[in-house]
């Protein structure tokens, strides 16, 4: 976006102020031509002369109070001032080099006030009178020291004529250099000053903003702060100033986190959500800004929460196919229909036109998110019916602005309704675009929940059939972000997803990207927890929909069958999956896992998983993920945690799927056990996360039923690798008190059993210090225990120093001195320490 200059047009009223003759500043002026020798000047008003209403007819003549109270009140008319005007010619121009003079610190006060007025209203007259100035390159040092001044008029002569210059490119570096943003910082935070001072001083400040290397250092000063107290300013003029000014800033990637520090998005957020009146012009200023700061993926969510959502736009073109679709009876936007009345038509004779009539009896069926959805869908299909809808956006596209005003900001209400109806565009590229607008405007519930209720996820739906491979790629990406909400993935499973998702996962020409982002929706809708619900509870698992009927209270649900829902997996579906559990993506491979998880729960379909290639799949999975990542650990000492747990979690999906398909008998006679044994001993011994673990445990513990255990000694491996390793992490962070206690009675009963090398991989893992530190606090049970783990620990002396390093000598004496019931325990761990 290019930046903006403050405007220099004024809208000023013409009052003219006559001088006493022979004043103070006409004899200076006498007096200072006469010591050079010069013919002396005319006697003429010298603000008068420097402000000529025929080149500024739209100027203010601040008076000045000179002679006594009679002669101020005396103003002359506009046809005095015209004949005062007629008698001067263009040679008086050479009284501007004395009015930069009497800028000079060794003047009089009052006259360098009146100088630094009369040159404020002579560079109104445009570029060529601030080049005459500017040819004394000193008066701007010392136009800014009058930024000082307790007079609020030269104050805002300093100020305005400051802004003159910096308005012009080639003299606003040397504004910015002589000090005028730390002395205007001072100004503005001084607490009693006029709107006018403040305008002409913000306005000066925004034209410096438009060079980038003057935004950095206004953002990082004291001033940023004064501009956003501004934004709550009485004066528009004044608040649409400091709103020019953080448009600017914003232009600037490096300003973003300064501003948003300050609070400049919920500020600026008012304007356009209609919080507070303001302006056409603060309101264009706030959503520049805004538009920059929603670059930003952390600061979009931060502006959204504010209740805007970036809109694409699309060209009013594009809206020209638009036919909006009429309908006899009325629907919610979510295509919900009211049943008719067995009451007759309405009273008022438009039952099948408004939707409103009878609302008095169904305000409980229709709530506040179908309210809004039906507002904003109003709202943008009458501005799309009357060719009004994006007319004054789209003409900047025309200009070549950036990118930034190819999208514009609106409240949510609006926001959502545009981007559903842009789905029913013809265009592809506003399809596409809308489609990556709703995937990265469903930030939360309330989002996901309101395009639901929009209708979003029906047009959604239709689109995944749509021929072009871009508009398909947005649509599943959206999707995909709204199946995040289980509500909203009820839905998609009522209106018929599934089917639409698995013809692109069945077609072999989908790449990659695509796969991930249908299984990842899969994956929602197949998700094993919703199959243990349907077992333990037997209620639905499919979405339903719902159809109102406004002649009772009832409510219909209509919901899939599981006859039905089980007919989806065939052998061809089952077969792909399979083929997808062998792409190497952790992300992807623990989705697929997931869904034959949820299929391998319903024993009619596990025939057809067991067709599959499933055994050497997995173990391909097992065999190429632990050699890789040991090695990987071995290298690199700051290995990508990022990707570590993705394996974590895809290592732990895939070893519930394998317990789950022990449970078949079919499946462990067709299997070889042992081998599967030998790599998850594997990975339980790596370096895997500990929390990914837990199924790899419990793998195990399942395979060591089928065979024998003298030769596969699992139940060891999997207290030293993952039993033990769990209860110290569960002593360290619990934060109940039972937890910590029931984690210590557990691990010492593990080391008491006898469990080979339990001690070391107690001493291993940080159990001492975490053991001493529950001395401490924790309740008569958890100090027992923990003490019989350290005493069984004592008995190695390389844990000694351990022991003694975790301070639990002390801690030990106060036991016994207490004669608690457990000071016989602390005294033989004590007489077992070097002390």
């Amino acid at each position: 976006m290019m930046a903006t200059i403050s405007p220099n047009n004024f809208n000023f009223s013409f009052k003219v102020q006559p001088q006493p003759r022979n004043s103070h500043l006409e004899k200076t002026v006498i007096l200072n031509h006469r010591r050079r020798n010069l013919k002396p000047p005319l006697k003429i008003n010298l603000y008068c002369h420097f402000f000529n209403p025929r080149k500024c007819p739209c100027l203010f003549v601040v008076s000045k109070a000179t002679g006594d109270a009679d002669s101020a009140s005396q103003h002359s008319t506009v046809s005095d001032v015209d004949a005062t005007f007629s008698s001067l010619s263009s040679t008086d121009e050479n009284y501007v080099p004395l009015l930069v003079r009497l800028l000079g610190l060794d003047n009089d006060l009052l006259d360098r006030e009146q100088a630094v007025i009369a040159l404020w209203k002579y560079s109104l007259g445009g570029n060529h009178c601030v080049d005459k100035l500017m040819q004394f390159r000193g008066c701007v040092n010392l136009t800014v020291h009058h930024l000082r001044s307790k007079s609020t008029q030269a104050c805002e002569a300093a100020a305005g004529l400051l802004r003159m210059i910096s308005s012009v490119n080639a003299y606003r570096d040397v504004v910015a250099e002589s000090g005028a943003i730390e002395e205007t910082t001072a100004l503005l935070r001084r607490p009693s000053l006029t709107a006018e001072v403040k305008e002409q001083s913000i306005c000066m400040v925004w034209n410096l903003t438009a060079d980038e290397k003057y935004r950095l250092k206004i953002a990082n000063s004291a001033l940023l702060p004064v501009l956003v107290k501004c934004l709550y300013d009485q004066e528009m003029k004044v608040v649409e100033a400091a709103g020019g000014v953080l448009a600017n800033l914003a232009l600037s990637p490096p300003n973003h986190s300064i501003m948003v520090e300050v609070d400049v998005i919920p500020k600026l957020a008012k304007f356009l959500t209609n919080e507070i009146e303001g302006s056409k012009v603060i309101r264009k200023e706030a959503k520049n800004a805004l538009l920059e700061l929603v670059k930003d993926d952390y600061y979009k969510i931060l502006v959204m929460e504010e209740g805007l959502v970036p809109v694409p736009l699309v060209g009013a073109a594009a809206y020209a196919s638009y036919k909006p679709a009429l309908h006899s009876w009325p629907s919610l936007p979510d295509g919900t229909e009211f049943r008719r009345s067995s009451k007759g038509p309405s009273r008022y004779g438009a039952s099948e036109l408004l939707l409103g009539l009878n609302v008095e009896e169904n305000t409980d069926k229709v709530d506040k998110s179908k309210m809004d959805a039906i507002v904003g869908r109003t709202h943008q299909q009458f501005l799309a019916r009357i060719g009004a809808i994006e007319t004054e956006d789209e003409s900047k596209l025309d200009k070549g602005f950036s990118s930034s005003f190819h999208q514009t900001l609106l409240p949510w209400k609006d926001g959502v309704a545009r981007m559903v109806l842009i789905l029913e565009l013809e265009d592809e590229m506003a399809v596409t675009k809308a489609a990556d607008a709703i995937a990265a405007s469903a930030i939360n519930g309330h989002m996901r929940t309101s395009f639901r209720e929009a209708g979003a996820v029906q047009r959604l739906i239709h689109l995944l059939s749509h021929s072009s491979h871009a508009v398909r790629s947005s649509v599943l990406s959206a999707l995909d972000k709204l199946s995040i909400s289980n509500s909203v993935c009820g839905t998609m499973e009522a209106e018929g997803v599934m089917h639409p998702l698995i013809n692109v996962l069945n077609d072999l020409k989908t790449n990659e990207s695509l796969i991930e982002k249908t299984v990842s929706i899969l994956a929602r809708i197949w998700d094993p927890n919703k199959q243990m619900k349907l077992k333990f509870y037997g209620g639905p698992i499919n979405g339903s929909t719902k159809i109102i009927d406004s002649s009772s209270q009832d409510v219909t649900e209509i919901g899939g069958s599981e006859v039905e829902m089980e007919s989806m997996l065939d052998s061809t579906l089952a077969a792909r999956l399979v083929d997808i559990l062998k792409i190497e993506s952790p992300s992807l491979q623990t989705k697929v896992a997931s869904i034959l998880e949820y299929w391998s729960m319903i024993e009619q379909c596990v025939d057809v998983i067991l067709a599959t290639e499933i055994e050497s799949a997995l173990i391909n999975f097992f065999t190429q993920k632990v050699p890789r990542d040991m090695e990987t650990f071995a290298e690199y000492e700051e290995p990508d945690v990022a990707y570590v747990e993705d394996v974590g979690l895809a290592v732990s999906q895939a070893s519930r799927l394998l317990t789950k398909l022990l449970d078949y008998q079919q499946f462990r006679r067709t299997v070889n056990l042992n081998h599967f044994t030998k790599l998850l001993r594997q990975i339980l011994k790596s370096d895997i996360p500990l929390d990914y673990k837990e199924w790899v445990a419990a793998c195990l513990v399942r395979l060591g039923f089928f065979s024998s255990p003298f030769e596969n000694p699992i139940t060891t491996e999997v207290a030293l690798y993952e039993t033990i390793p769990r209860l110290i992490e569960q002593i360290k962070t619990a934060f109940s008190a039972d937890a910590q206690e029931a984690a210590v009675v557990e691990l010492n009963r593990i080391v008491s059993e006898g469990v080979e090398d339990a001690t070391r991989a107690v001493a291993a893992h940080g159990g001492i210090f975490s053991l001493v530190k529950l001395l401490e606090q924790g309740s008569e049970r958890a100090i027992e225990a923990g003490l019989a783990v350290l005493y069984n620990l004592s008995m190695d002396s390389e844990n000694h120093s351990a022991i003694l390093a975790a301070g639990a000598v002390p801690i030990l004496r106060r036991i016994i001195l207490s004669q608690n019931p457990q000071w016989t325990r602390a005294l033989h761990l004590l007489r077992n320490l070097p002390v």
